[in-house]
Formats: structure tokens, sequence, C-alpha cells
């Protein structure tokens, strides 16, 4: 579609609809802002652009309209500008039109964050061009005026991004795992994995496709697909791709480097990690040098993150757990001793799973948030339940009852929104609290 004086509308004034405001501005659209809750912005009142109310008439001149990751593609406002014709597309589609180089798309329930982070660092600690963003950072809109043609676009990749793509194409595609999440939105599994998959429906011959082998939602995307497919198994030898043997990490069939080199907790990170090698294998990098980046990297915030010692109690803030299989890859990291703090704003997710592993491996389940209430309903009678309310609350039961040698996990299985701005909100205030908290850094008693 030609830019130039073309009438465009885009929805949700977040960091990704904003970025996309200015970058159809520089490519000559005639854009307004809409937005559910319209609010001053500073950004784009120094474009000259005002944010109006989500409404139907906010698209009746509208030519096309670009939707941010937050907002539902099937919006009641924009129906009828939908059954018009007009074309609706997402931010990822539009900054893909522009995007200079080859782009790596990594998708997934879980752990796409620390593997778009750990593709970016290997690639850069190799001496490969590569920006980072998407999901994770920078939106894709962005990061066009840095983008260069010999330079590796690493994205982080939503379902709510790729559910509204036409073009875009990944020459490296990745899908880490595929497990109920934001049904809320995508109401079904099946219609939320189609979503994910759309990563791949682009891809041409040449191109290539990362994909979970011990997960058969992500296996199956290699049916049909052009893409030559690559996988990672946990569990068992691959043909193609990477594999854990004994504690050894073997890629393309060499060793790699030992499981135990790979500086973040849980099996679910050694599959990150192997994803991540992959396909920066399939960018250049050598055996070497992925090993070396491996080893170095420092990790994400908010996942799985370190926190402090206090009293011989560890504090870990996992704040990014917004879903219950999140949830459980953070339990089965430990051994046991656990305090979990759990809930924030419900998903429509069944919490039963989270029965098992508390039961086994926590003291207790703190609750937190609007969803406590249906997580006590399912954990009844497995494991002890304490109604804290608040984070802070949680976080001062934990203190008084922990002991040294446990362990207190923020791992919420459920969005941030009924009580924080979003999940790093969550984090960063976990983080605050926790250092706060008075005691010895390392053993004695309380």
């Amino acid at each position: 579609m030609k830019l130039e004086g073309a009438k465009v509308a885009v929805v949700g004034m977040a960091r990704s609809g904003v970025a996309g405001v200015e970058l159809l501005i520089e490519k000559g659209a005639s854009v307004s802002a809409v937005d559910l809750h319209p609010a001053r912005n500073e950004r784009l009142e120094r474009l000259g652009v005002s944010v109006q109310p989500q409404t139907e008439a906010a698209f009746v001149k509208a030519e096309m309209i670009v939707l941010s990751p937050g907002v539902p593609a099937d919006a009641e406002a924009i129906a009828p500008a939908r059954q018009r014709g007009v074309l609706v597309i997402g931010d990822l589609e539009l900054a893909s039109w522009f995007l200079q180089g080859e782009t790596i798309g990594i998708t997934g329930s879980n752990g796409k964050t620390t593997t778009t982070a750990l593709t970016g660092h290997i690639l850069q600690a190799s001496g490969i061009a590569a920006q980072v963003g998407g999901n994770i950072g920078t939106p894709p809109a962005s990061m066009v005026a840095s983008s260069k043609a010999g330079q590796w676009n690493v994205l982080e990749l939503s379902s709510f991004q790729l559910e509204t793509i036409d073009s875009f194409r990944a020459h490296i595609g990745a899908a880490l795992n595929v497990t109920p999440d934001h049904l809320d939105r995508h109401y079904t599994l099946e219609r939320y994995a189609a979503a994910k998959g759309r990563l791949f429906e682009n891809q041409r011959a040449g191109d290539f496709a990362v994909l979970n082998f011990d997960d058969p939602l992500t296996r199956g995307y290699a049916e049909g697909a052009a893409a030559t497919p690559y996988y990672f198994s946990s569990t068992q030898e691959v043909a193609r791709g990477a594999f854990l043997r004994g504690g050894t990490i073997v890629l393309e069939n060499q060793s790699l480097m030992e499981a135990r080199e790979v500086p973040l907790r849980g099996v679910h990170n050694l599959e990150n990690a192997m994803a991540a090698a992959i396909v920066a294998r399939l960018a250049g990098a050598t055996h070497e040098q992925i090993r070396g980046a491996v080893k170095a990297f420092p990790g994400v915030e908010h996942r799985l993150e370190f926190v402090r010692k206090l009293d011989g109690v560890e504090w870990y803030n996992d704040s990014k757990a917004t879903n219950v299989d999140a949830t459980l890859k953070a339990i089965a990291a430990f051994s046991g001793g656990l305090w979990v703090i759990l809930g924030g704003k419900d998903k429509d997710s069944d919490y039963t799973p989270l029965a098992a592993p508390l039961c086994e491996k926590a003291h207790a389940a703190l609750l937190i948030g609007a969803a406590a209430g249906k997580i006590e309903k399912v954990l009844e009678g497995t494991v002890p339940v304490l109604a804290c309310g608040t984070l802070e609350a949680a976080i001062q039961e934990a203190f008084a009852r922990a002991h040294s040698g446990d362990t207190v996990l923020l791992a919420p299985a459920c969005a941030s929104f009924d009580q924080f701005d979003n999940f790093e909100h969550r984090g960063r205030e976990f983080k605050r609290l926790v250092n706060a908290l008075g005691g010895a850094e390392i053993g004695g008693a309380r």
C-alpha cells in the first residue's frame, strides 16, 4: 500500500503504537492516534498528533488501520471498517515493510525473552551485526531507522503481533513451546497455537524453522512448511539441531558445552540455550563463539532473577512467569523449600497443574491479586495457602516464616495488570521491597 498521503489510524498508544505513528508520519501518511483511554502524550504532541477515543467514528475515514499488540484483532470498534474492506495490520507487519537486513523471529509461550536476548548476545559477541527488539524492549517500528543491510533483526514475537501479519517473513524462525496462555484473548488453545504458527507461513526455501522436538505443537509447525526444520530436545537425540547427551549439549553432532556451564537455572533454560545456539549457528556463529557467549550471558531481568540471600534465604524474581507453564518451569528449577508467590490478573487459566509440584516442593503458596480466590480453590487440600492480597504483604509473610535454606520465589502464573502497570513494574517492586528487608545477607538466624 502506498503510504504517502494515506489516511492511517493507529490503535493503542503504548510504546509500539507511538513508534508506529512516528514511522508512518516519516513515510508521509496522514495519521490519527486512537486509544481506549485517551491521554496526553508528549511524543505525539511534538508531532502535532492528538489521541482520540477508540470508537467506530475514529475509523470512518481510515484507509488502513494499524493495531498495537495490546489491541485485540477482533475489537468491536474496528469491525465496520473491516467490513468496508479497510486493511487491518499490526505494528510488526508495518515495520517489516521497511526493516533492512534479515530477520530472526522467536516465539513461544515461555522462554522467548531469554532466548531472544541470548541470541542477540551471542551474535554481537561473535562480531555478527545484530539488533534486538520486538516484544522485548524496542518496538519493531523503532528498529527501522537503525536497520541496515547485512545486519540481523532479532525479534521476540508474541501471538498478538503474529496474528496480524500479512507478508512478514523471518529468515530464521524459532518456536520454543506452546502451552495454554492468553485464552482470554484467543479463546482456545488451537487459535493461540495457530497465531504462533503464523511465524512460519511466509517462509521460503532457504529459510529455517527452529522447533522444540519435545513439544508436539511446535514440532507440527514443520508440516507443510517451506523452511528447513532444525530441532532441539532435552529428552532425545535429533538428527539436525541440538540436544542433551548426558550432561553435554550437542550441536550439529559436535559437543558444544557442558550443561553446567550454562549460567541459567532449570532444564527449560537449557532448551532456551539450545534454541539460541542453533539460531546463532545458522546466522554464522561458530561453536567456540557460541560457547563463550553463553557462558558470559548475564541473564534477563525478571526471569528467575536472583535478588539477594538474606539470613540464609534466597529470593528470586520471576515476574515474567505470567502463565501456569512458566510457573511450573520456575518451580522445577528448585529442589524444594519454596515459598511461592502466586496471583494477579487471571487469563482464563487452569491452575490445577500447579497443585502437585507445589505439594512436593513448597512450604506454602502466598496468594495475591484478583486471581487469588480462584487459585486458592484449586490448591485447597494440597499445599498450605496464605491469602496475602498484596505483594508487600506476601513478602512480609515470607520474611517472617522462611528459614535458612529456603527460597522465596515470585512466579505469579498471572498477568500483572490488576495491581501493576506490567510485569516489569511488578518485578521491580518485588526487588525494591525485598532489598528493603532487614537482616543478615548470608547465614545466621533472625
